[in-house]
């Protein structure tokens, strides 16, 4: 399907530079935020006791936070939810002491008083939290590695740099997101960011396979000119999905609740990131690195063999 003018040539190439500029600030930006902020860890990697309370009538969050945090238990956090003034997401911090950790959880129901309606309790200790951080950073860097090596085995090795370069790119600016917001991170965070590595190399290499026809095709275009002829055929096919994606989670963000709603956000973010580094920064890199012509085709004639 197409609903752009046939025969468009927007020179996106040409802007690499500016693209460019604006990937380094935004990357140099979120490895700032991370190192100097850091990041809003869930119960899942911080450990920790987190409850999801409902009042009978709108919470002062002010007062009750002033109330928990003299029960000499640790800073307890406090966070609305839903909307209403009614609900509440308390967090406890983590002991090592089972014991001492059931005692601060009594305190805190006792504190609320029966007014307030336990939802939902969820405890996670230190070291399992620990844990569950080494495995999402092992998870993230495994998958950034495979999809690379794929790629250096499906086509040639300036596409397996180029994904991988873009997967850092949107993987890193989606931290930076999580770290100015202040949103929680938790395991669903992590598949959110496996989810936009998944969705940004499969936009990626959708281009990748139309420069690589085009390159046995006009085997005498310059290289600049074939990777904006590349971008532009697929454009229609990238907004479309893009766009059809962004709204399906945009439903997710508005009507899935709380729990699903850093997840939305981060998947809308990583959608326009992805879309972006597909066409900014993976193909420039095949220019850096010289791709040669002769590359493709080679790499086209040992997978299709000539006819006798």
């Amino acid at each position: 399907m197409k609903f752009l003018p046939e025969g468009m040539r927007i020179d996106f190439v040409g802007k690499r530079l500016i693209a460019l500029g604006m990937s380094i600030v935004v990357i140099v930006g979120s490895m700032v935020l991370l190192a100097v902020h850091g990041l809003n860890f869930g119960i899942d990697f911080a450990g920790g006791i987190q409850m999801e309370v409902r009042s009978t009538e709108k919470v002062d969050l002010s007062g009750l936070r002033g109330k928990l945090n003299g029960l000499g238990v640790g800073e307890i956090g406090l966070q609305g939810i839903g909307g209403t003034g009614r609900e509440v997401m308390i967090r406890i911090p983590a002991f090592d002491n089972e014991t001492v950790q059931n005692a601060a959880l009594k305190q805190v129901r006792e504190a609320l008083g029966p007014s307030f309606e336990d939802r939902r309790t969820e405890v996670v200790g230190p070291k399992v939290g620990g844990e569950l951080v080494r495995d999402g950073l092992l998870a993230v860097s495994l998958a950034i590695l495979a999809i690379g090596a794929y790629l250096w085995l499906r086509f040639e090795w300036q596409y397996g740099v180029g994904g991988m370069l873009t997967l850092l790119h949107d993987v890193t600016a989606t931290m930076g997101l999580f770290s100015i917001t202040g949103m929680e991170f938790s395991l669903t965070s992590v598949a959110a960011v496996l989810t936009i590595a998944g969705y940004s190399i499969n936009d990626t290499v959708v281009v990748y396979d139309r420069v690589r026809e085009n390159l046995r095709k006009y085997k005498k275009m310059p290289l600049a000119e074939l990777m904006n002829l590349s971008i532009n055929e697929m454009l229609s096919r990238t907004i479309l999905t893009s766009g059809t994606t962004v709204l399906s989670v945009v439903a997710i963000a508005i009507f899935g609740g709380e729990v699903l709603r850093g997840f939305a956000l981060a998947l809308i973010w990583g959608v326009i990131v992805g879309t972006y580094s597909s066409i900014y920064i993976s193909l420039p890199v095949l220019i850096y690195f010289h791709l040669r012509n002769t590359d493709a085709v080679g790499a086209l004639e040992e997978e299709e063999p000539s006819r006798p």
